[in-house]
């Protein structure tokens, strides 16, 4: 999409945007919805089951990349908005491909993402997939987006001009209670790029990050350098940080890594830095 098409629907007036987003749901009559529970995910799913009701249904893949923590409030926000989710379980680090860890990760596993999504659309007999591009991210190298549009997965939002902002005032007008929740990305982004993906530094990474969120901190990455973590936090819990050091530094050493560095997390506008 051009530019100059990007700035028209940008500055459409919001009322203008959700009849267009309606209309574009209407003509997909069921649609299969790609979620995480993120605010761009829920608003779709959301906006999809208030038009189709039951032919509308979320999907997530319960990968190894998936926090459980994540995977349990997917599917406790989806039965808060009477939406079914479909689970199903994905297995792209077998896929050499993705475990290798190149510049092409996120391609891989969204490849990964809309076969299991199309096999599931076939077996409800749904027309369409859908997934929660909003316009802000028609500006950024994506791969999953190439992923998406290869296997013919719609993006409503953007389609219809939804911005970060619209799809946040969405959420605060409908009682999502996700308007303010902070971007996230997979554990897969916690290993650096060339770093293989293994379930086990997964695993590592998933166990220190709760441990720290156990003791206070909210917003993280413990990203895995061997036996090094750089760890980032959110704007404004870094005196969390220096009071309390000395206890999530033997939190993060009970998950193997023996020393951390920590810095303020700055968000990269969705794709994970490593």
């Amino acid at each position: 999409m051009d530019t100059a098409k990007i700035k028209a629907l940008a500055s459409a007036p919001y009322e203008l945007k959700l009849a267009r987003l309606d209309a574009q749901l209407k003509r997909l009559e069921s649609v299969l919805v790609a979620f995480s529970a993120g605010v761009d995910s829920t608003v779709l799913l959301h906006a999809a089951h208030r038009v189709l009701g039951d032919r509308a249904r979320g999907f997530i893949a319960d990968s190894p990349s998936l926090p459980r923590a994540e995977l349990k409030q997917a599917r406790e926000l989806a039965a808060e908005m009477g939406c079914t989710l479909e689970v199903v379980k994905t297995s792209e680090l077998e896929d050499d491909s993705y475990a290798v860890n190149n510049s092409m990760r996120c391609y891989f596993c969204k490849e990964a993402l809309f076969g299991a999504m199309s096999q599931a659309q076939l077996a409800l007999g749904f027309r369409a997939m859908a997934f929660g591009e909003v316009l802000d991210d028609l500006g950024d190298d994506r791969p999953g987006a190439r992923a998406a549009s290869e296997a013919g997965v719609f993006a409503p939002l953007s389609e219809a001009g939804l911005t970060k902002e619209d799809v946040r005032r969405y959420a605060r007008e409908h009682g999502l209670g996700v308007e303010d929740k902070p971007s996230s990305a997979c554990l897969a982004s916690r290993i650096p790029r060339g770093t293989r993906v293994t379930k086990a530094r997964l695993t590592q990474v998933e166990a220190a990050e709760a441990r720290l969120r156990a003791l206070g901190l909210k917003q993280l990455r413990v990203r895995h350098h061997g036996s090094r973590a750089r760890v980032e936090v959110g704007a404004g819990e870094e005196e969390f940080v220096r009071l309390h050091r000395t206890r999530l530094e033997e939190a993060l050493a009970a998950e193997g890594f023996s020393w951390a560095e920590w810095d303020t997390y700055k968000d990269p506008g969705g794709i994970p830095s490593t």
